[in-house]
């Protein structure tokens, strides 16, 4: 089982904007965001109109992303490697070490994603149950959607 900690703050200092149009290769942020990469798409044949998707999300030490919610779906998530923090609606904020598993149910505000360690990386697993249609509109972007104070906030995605 989990432990808990307190809460981390998530400060928005820390998170700095898209580089300025005059200067586009100014992307030095002081909280490194997490590189995400779709694995795989399958529409659901036994659910109409729905799909499964898996993402690696990739955290750099120290990295984390922003307040967000994941566009309708349903995600069971699970640590690789490292040891993360995570925080759901108001609950405690967990530390989930490799091998352990989370599940947001749709409209959870994934208040904290991080890695707790500032020298190793936390690799995770995020599977995705989500309406066909959310995927074709958006992309798999589409599936994590930041808080409206963060949108300017990038994310490496291969």
């Amino acid at each position: 089982m989990p432990r808990t900690v307190e809460d981390p703050v998530y400060d928005r200092k820390q998170i700095l904007p898209r580089p300025p149009k005059s200067n586009p290769s100014n992307r030095i942020y002081s909280k490194p965001r997490p590189a995400i990469k779709l694995l795989y798409h399958y529409p659901l044949a036994n659910v109409p109109n729905f799909s499964i998707l898996a993402l690696s999300v990739s955290f750099p030490p120290g990295g984390q992303t922003p307040p967000h919610r994941h566009g309708g779906a349903s995600v069971a998530g699970m640590v690789l490697s490292g040891t993360g923090y995570n925080k759901m609606n108001d609950e405690p904020t967990k530390v989930l070490e490799k091998g352990e598993t989370w599940y947001e149910a749709p409209g959870c505000h994934h208040r904290v994603s991080a890695n707790a360690s500032e020298t190793e990386g936390l690799e995770i697993l995020a599977t995705f149950v989500v309406e066909t249609s959310v995927v074709e509109e958006g992309g798999a972007g589409a599936l994590v959607i930041v808080d409206e104070e963060y949108m300017d906030v990038v994310f490496p995605t291969t």
